[in-house]
């Protein structure tokens, strides 16, 4: 990962990858939804960036302080990437893999698709793509 032109560092591709290969897990540690809102404020509070993901309706993948290299792919509105939870031995996963073929050098992203906002709350996109949707929500 380094820095990225559409939001902090980004994950960038060290060699080319097919369609449809996996790319990375975003692992961390798994926590109860409710416990979302307690841990994104404390991390709020000591100016640390947070890095969630949702599996499910009662589950999260908290990436912030123990997680994979995937917590820094960012947002695009035209992605080379997707996500999906997956079952592995009983257990949920949410993997990367890839939409297009993807080269070297290229940063990795995916549509985080985080659900719609009122106006006030809106969060402004960075991604640069041709058919950006301007906010992330």
């Amino acid at each position: 990962f380094c820095s990225s032109a559409i939001h902090g560092r980004g994950l960038f591709c060290k060699r080319n990858i097919e369609a449809g290969e996996m790319v990375i897990e975003y692992s961390g540690i798994v926590v109860r939804s409710v416990l979302t809102d307690k841990r994104e404020k404390f991390y709020d509070s000591k100016g640390i960036g947070c890095y969630m993901f949702r599996i499910d309706e009662a589950e999260v993948v908290d990436a912030t302080m123990h997680g994979s290299a995937a917590r820094f792919i960012n947002h695009s509105c035209e992605p080379n990437c997707y996500s999906r939870v997956i079952h592995v031995e009983g257990h949920k996963r949410i993997v990367i893999f890839a939409l297009r073929r993807i080269l070297r050098g290229e940063e990795l992203t995916y549509d985080y698709k985080f659900p719609i906002e009122e106006p006030a709350a809106k969060l402004p996109c960075n991604c640069g793509a041709r058919r950006c949707r301007r906010f992330l929500n």
